[in-house]
């Protein structure tokens, strides 16, 4: 195994992979960057250009796109509070609130290293036990899936600020819309208005934009109507401390391998792992209140889980040719293409390619790092546009994105009324994170919780039959247990201002 990663490490450096690995990873970058156009869509907008690319080449620019999309979504969600991918709307809680306070080149870096974090520890994950990661994952049916996503719909609470019921409420609105569209099960219409648009359900991404972007947009513009003209927010150029490293380092290991095992799991994707990680963040830190107020531990956790399910997602996709997420099915489309067979025979009849891919991705993430940080100075700018003139390019941008999914004005008028939704609940102190949470994971969880039933005869039993399953439902509990306490905690001990 050395000989031929050391052969792929050669292999990844030479004149034909090197710069499109670079251009990978920058064009992922930029791609991440802008709302709407999200990891995947730039995966796919390159696929047909590998077509005539030697197969280890095509594979690394593919997946050079996918590491830096990832990450780029962070640099939207911290500097304009509008997450480039649904893989960065955690980001945002800690992310920009750092950036309102000046630290916009501070968050930046912390997203950086973290990232860098997550996605090296997945590629060393990858390499060293894909195949016992995907002797879990294929352990994983119905009912595992459907206590995956009850856990995960857990931290509705944990990401609802002070009101627990304000985020439940949120919450509901959001598995509310996710029922929109044909039942999983019976194909039976439901809420659709004989709108045929509908029929398919509400797309997550113009929701992401809606609530997001548009709705920061149009707070923006109120802020300008209402206050008096103010000089552009400064902010200090200075980079993550030793301290910060050392306070965030053993949290992003930890959501780095949580992220790997997360993403190692089919159909639980950069989204789920970044709340996943943010929430189990939040539970195990010492002081949980800072979360949401610029927390550094908060925003190493959603990006080292994020960035963890790049390599994570490729073990079910090299080891059983089965796709851990979107991203990954594309890929799995570019190596039939290549013509190889995704499976446990690729890593006999085609190691070169194999550990090609492996040691790229490597290569990738110090990459990405390099590109992160140099470019922090260039991504601060942003912050120092007036407003008067960024906020019309931000809607004008979100409404592009929001088009660019389907080609369809009707997705642009559901990002427009999102964002509308979002603007009232901003006005109303309710959260946006829970409604984009319960749209992701509700389909998830009625899907499973059916097919689960159908398994068992209409029975419950799966709940406590299936260990994988049962222990999921145990930290379901423990999430919610823990939240409650800390929030009635915080309510018996509020934070005082400290006297200036």
């Amino acid at each position: 195994m050395l000989e031929h990663l050391f052969s792929g490490i050669l292999t990844a450096f030479s004149p034909s992979v090197f710069p499109v690995l670079i251009f990978g990873v920058l064009g992922g970058i930029i791609l991440g960057a802008l709302p709407g156009l999200t990891a995947t869509m730039g995966v796919a907008i390159l696929l047909p250009f590998t077509f005539g690319m030697e197969p280890t080449a095509a594979l690394v620019m593919l997946i050079g796109v996918y590491i830096g999309g990832i990450y780029g979504g962070s640099i939207a969600a911290i500097l304009l509070k509008t997450p480039g991918t649904p893989a960065s709307a955690a980001t945002v809680l800690d992310g920009h609130t750092l950036a309102a306070k000046g630290q916009a080149a501070r968050a930046l870096s912390i997203s950086a290293v973290a990232s860098f974090i997550g996605g090296l520890i997945s590629t060393i994950v990858l390499i060293a036990i894909a195949p016992l990661l995907a002797d879990f994952a294929l352990k994983f049916n119905a009912p595992e899936y459907f206590a995956l996503a009850l856990f995960g719909l857990t931290i509705i609470a944990s990401v609802s600020s002070k009101n627990i019921l304000k985020g439940l409420l949120a919450g509901s609105i959001g598995l509310l819309v996710s029922t929109v569209g044909l039942d999983p099960i019976s194909s039976v219409p439901r809420f659709t208005f004989d709108v045929m648009d509908l029929y398919s359900g509400i797309n997550v991404i113009p929701v992401l934009i809606g609530l997001f972007a548009i709705s920061e947009g149009l707070n923006q513009l109120e802020k300008l109507h209402t206050q008096k003209k103010s000089a552009p927010p400064k902010f200090d150029h200075k980079l993550l401390s030793k301290r910060d490293l050392k306070t965030m380092l053993p949290t992003a290991v930890k959501s780095g391998l949580m992220g790997t095992s997360i993403g190692s799991v089919p159909g639980a994707g950069a989204d789920i792992s970044a709340f996943v990680c943010y929430n189990e963040a939040k539970r195990s830190a010492k002081n949980p209140d800072e979360f949401g107020k610029g927390s550094v531990q908060g925003l190493a956790a959603a990006e080292a889980g994020n960035n963890g399910v790049t390599g994570g997602s490729l073990v079910p996709l090299l080891t059983l040719g089965v796709p851990g997420d979107a991203v990954a099915a594309v890929l799995l489309g570019a190596l039939i293409v290549q013509g190889l067979t995704p499976g446990p025979l690729l890593f006999s009849q085609s190691p070169e390619v194999v550990y090609g891919v492996f040691s790229s991705m490597l290569v990738a993430n110090i990459v990405m790092l390099i590109i992160g940080l140099l470019g922090i100075r260039f991504f601060c700018r942003i912050i120092e546009v007036p407003k008067i003139i960024m906020i019309p390019i931000i809607i004008f941008l979100s409404v592009i994105g929001a088009y660019a999914i389907n080609n369809s004005m009707f997705d642009v008028g559901i990002a427009i009324s999102f964002g509308l939704l979002g603007f009232i609940l901003n006005k109303m102190e309710i959260p946006s994170s829970p409604i984009l949470l319960a749209i992701i994971l509700g389909p998830m969880a009625e899907t499973n919780l059916r097919k689960s039933l159908l398994m068992y005869d209409g029975s419950w039993s799966f709940l406590y039959e299936r260990p994988i399953a049962l222990a999921f439902i145990v930290l379901a509990i423990f999430s919610v247990y823990s939240t409650m306490k800390l929030k009635k905690k915080q309510a018996q001990n509020p934070v005082k201002p400290v006297a200036k």
